[in-house]
Formats: C-alpha cells, structure tokens, sequence
C-alpha cells in the first residue's frame, strides 16, 4: 500500500513538473540550448582525438543531472513551504517519507529523459561517439545513478537555506553556475587556477564530469586528468559520501514550515 501511494505521489509530481512550461523548458531545453551555442562556436582540439565539443558535452551531461536533483528541488521545495503545501501535506495522515519519494520519483523520471535528450542531440548533432563497450555503458550507468542520488539528496539538504520562495532562485542559481565553471564544464578542468580545482573537488559536479569522461573521451585522455588517470574508485567513493552527506543534512535541518514567518 505504502509503495503505490509513493508511485501515485511520484505520478503527481511529474504532472505538476510538465504542466510547469517555465521549469520544463529551464530543466529541459537549457542545457541543449548550451551545447547548441557552445558546441556550435568551439570545435578546437584540446587533445589528439578530442575536440572541445566533446569535452563540453560530457561536461553539460553532468549539469543536466545537477540541475534535475539539485537545482529544482533546491528552488521548488521552499516555494511549497512558503505556499502551505509541505505543512498540509504533514497535517494527513500520509506518511512522510511518501511526499520525499515522490520527488526522487520525479527527479528520476526527469533524469532519464534528460539523459536521452543530451545524449539524442549529442550523438545525432555533433557526432558524440556512444560509449563503445558494456563496462563504459555500466560505468555511465552507476555514475548517472549516484551523481543524480547525490544532487537530489543535496538539493533537498539545500532547499533549507532560502528564507522564502520569493529568494530561493536568486540563492540557488549561483551556487549551480559557479560549481559549473569551477568543475570543468566549460573549461578544461586542468587549465583552471590549482586553488579552483582544489575547491571543486569537494564538490559532487567535478567527479560526476571526470567519471563521465571516461566514458565518452578515449582513454588516451585520462592522462590529461589531474591525476593521471580516471580515478574511477575516488568518483564512486565521493559521490557516495556526498549521499550520506546530503541524507544526514536532510534529516537534520529539513523542515516542513518557514521557520522565518513564525
């Protein structure tokens, strides 16, 4: 019984998302519309057999997973604080956890099409090669998976810190765009200044950006990570630990009213 009212929440979930025009076309459409700017005016090789285009997409791939979990939950949920939903929702005799698996329903379903999206224009476009064995088509899959936990689980974490609805993109945004130019997505991630490098990899975006390059860039491109190599261990290691992160910060600081307006 528990487990249908959790798939009927998560059906009801994506009807609001795709009844939302302004967030089906800035989840949706955002990061297509940039790898259509960015991949049309940059085509120069940043190494023998990769070219910025590709570079970039892997990179946008990643920030489409980031701005499904973590951005829109970050921004939605205090807007259904500040509206009563969080606090009706509590007043029923539902359970709880029912309203959060709604929304990793949600996120999850989104993800997906997402994905298939980039990775439609991607391939279809700009001739972005698909991963060419079944361990990089795995590799793509578990990264996907606990990049995509993570962000969602931070994002709900996040949406804790704007005081209200009115404030919650002017304060999420930002966090998204500066993790965005500091995590190797526009830029190649070594020429960045040695400090923004060491302050990204904190960060789940970095490792979701570099497993996902070893999937679609060729091996011989590992070597031109900071590392040396792909450090696949170190990007499964991290973004597990940014679940747990993100789940022991959810428990802690989640709250279903505006703690301001009291």
């Amino acid at each position: 019984m528990s487990v249908d009212l959790a798939r009927r929440q998560g059906v009801v979930e994506l009807k609001q998302f795709t009844r939302s025009r302004e967030a089906v076309v800035f989840t949706m459409a955002f990061p297509v519309i940039m790898i259509l700017i960015f991949a049309s005016i940059f085509d120069d090789e940043i190494a023998p057999g990769v070219n910025y285009t590709q570079y970039f997409i892997t990179g946008m791939i990643a920030t489409g997973l980031m701005t499904v979990g973590f951005q829109s939950l970050a921004i939605q949920i205090p807007i259904e604080r500040d509206k009563g939903v969080l606090k009706r929702f509590r007043g029923t005799p539902m359970p709880k956890w029912v309203y959060f698996a709604g929304k990793v329903f949600m996120v999850a379903g989104i993800g997906v099409a997402e994905v298939a999206l980039l990775l439609a224009v991607s391939i279809g476009f700009f001739d972005l090669e698909p991963p060419a064995s079944v361990g990089k088509w795995l590799t793509f899959a578990w990264v996907s998976v606990l990049g995509l936990s993570a962000c969602t689980l931070c994002g709900i974490a996040f949406s804790s810190v704007p005081r209200n609805a009115r404030g919650a993109t002017a304060v999420v945004t930002p966090v998204a765009l500066v993790l965005q130019f500091i995590s190797g997505v526009f830029f190649v991630f070594t020429d960045l200044p040695t400090w923004m490098q060491q302050v990204a990899a904190i960060f789940p975006l970095k490792w979701m950006c570099q497993g996902l390059r070893s999937v679609f860039l060729p091996d011989s491109f590992a070597a031109a990570e900071p590392a040396g190599s792909w450090e696949l261990g170190k990007v499964a290691l991290i973004l597990s630990a940014w679940c747990v992160v993100g789940l022991v910060v959810c428990i802690r600081t989640f709250t279903w009213q505006n703690k301001y307006s009291r």
